[in-house]
């Protein structure tokens, strides 16, 4: 069995094992990472030989520390790092490059029919009738969009709303509300097979997901981390946030979807969003318009040159080819924004 894991913004580690009676046999670990002294990497490899195959990687890095000699230097990657790769293996995860990836971008849509599209297309990928898809958005229109479970009257305020000329759709996936200024907003979403998440916790998914947007964030001088769950942040403060749906059907897929701050007009999005005084507190500042440091200050470069360079580190770091929505997925995508996302029943399902 073959796993391997890269560590978001770190190293690559790869990890060859067998299984026999339960046990794991033959362990090896390699990667690009940097370790001192030399020989612990077999105080690592012998810290897993044997060990129970059901043992979560939490509890295969206790035996890693437990093993390896004080003083030991681990740089680029750690011992919960090579309890993840153990899990992939365990798992058959596939890797990025098991995939022939496809870009969608095209024009401006309307809100309802971009939460249309996430689902089809990710419900596609789940069938194994579309490859995994980097799909970047377009907006048509200024929105708010809510998470899946969020209560519409306490993150809404209809009045400001209305006032900015905002539409207000919901999301298939979890999270927080996103403020949605065309020219302002970066949003992107991998719909990805399951598989290429198998054996990462819930949380780990999100940072291995981005792991690509770190790098291209890092070529453009912005030095970003993932602050979790699902923040993308610099020093200067958060400038994206990721959410996630989970969907059984087929072979299982998984929708991803990040939204950037390229721009803000902070004062705006306060009079639209009821933005609490306990999340504030939360992340640690006083003013909503803190909580957020745009891309356009922290790069200095166009918005379409920001999304090419994301494209490009992609491209390069994966492959992509580029591809279009098929007729028979927009017919599906235009019906489900007509008679769900556009809907008060769906919008305002909890109320």
């Amino acid at each position: 069995m073959h796993g391997e894991y890269k560590v978001p913004g770190g190293k690559l580690v790869v990890v060859d094992l067998d299984v026999d009676e339960g046990a794991l046999r033959n362990v090896r670990v390699a990667g690009d990472f940097f370790l001192e002294p030399d020989d612990a990497l077999l105080d690592i490899d012998r810290a897993l030989e044997g060990a129970d195959a059901g043992l979560t990687a939490p509890q295969l890095a206790a035996r890693i520390d437990a093993a390896l000699p004080a003083g030991t230097v681990m740089f680029g990657f750690s011992s919960e790092a090579v309890g993840i790769a153990v899990r992939r293996a365990l798992a058959n995860a596939t890797d990025w490059h098991h995939y022939d990836w496809q870009l969608v971008h095209t024009g401006p849509q309307s809100p309802a029919l971009h939460m249309a599209l996430d689902e089809v297309l990710t419900a596609e990928v789940a069938a194994g009738r579309r490859a995994p898809t980097l799909r970047v958005w377009e907006w048509g229109s200024p929105a708010v969009v809510i998470g899946s479970f969020q209560s519409l009257r306490n993150e809404v305020d209809p009045e400001g709303a209305a006032r900015h000329g905002m539409t207000v759709v919901r999301r298939i996936s979890g999270g927080g509300a996103m403020f949605i200024e065309p020219g302002n907003t970066i949003t992107y979403s991998l719909s990805v097979p399951e598989a290429l998440v198998q054996g990462l916790s819930f949380a780990d998914s999100y940072a291995y997901l981005d792991d690509w947007v770190l790098g291209a964030l890092d070529g453009m001088g912005v030095k970003a981390w993932y602050q979790p769950l699902n923040d993308i942040a610099t020093e200067a403060g958060k400038i994206a946030g990721a959410a996630q749906k989970r969907l059984v059907a087929g072979n299982g897929a998984v929708l991803h979807h990040v939204t950037m701050a390229y721009d803000i007009d902070a004062d705006k999005m306060t009079d639209v969003l009821r933005i609490g005084r306990e999340k504030l507190s939360d992340k640690g500042t006083k003013s909503a318009k803190k909580r957020v440091d745009p891309l356009r200050r922290q790069t200095g470069l166009p918005r379409a040159e920001v999304i090419e360079r994301m494209i490009g580190t992609f491209r390069g770091r994966y492959g992509l080819t580029d591809g279009a929505v098929t007729p028979e997925e927009m017919a599906r995508a235009e019906e489900l924004a007509a008679t769900k996302f556009s809907t008060e029943e769906w919008t305002a399902r909890v109320p």
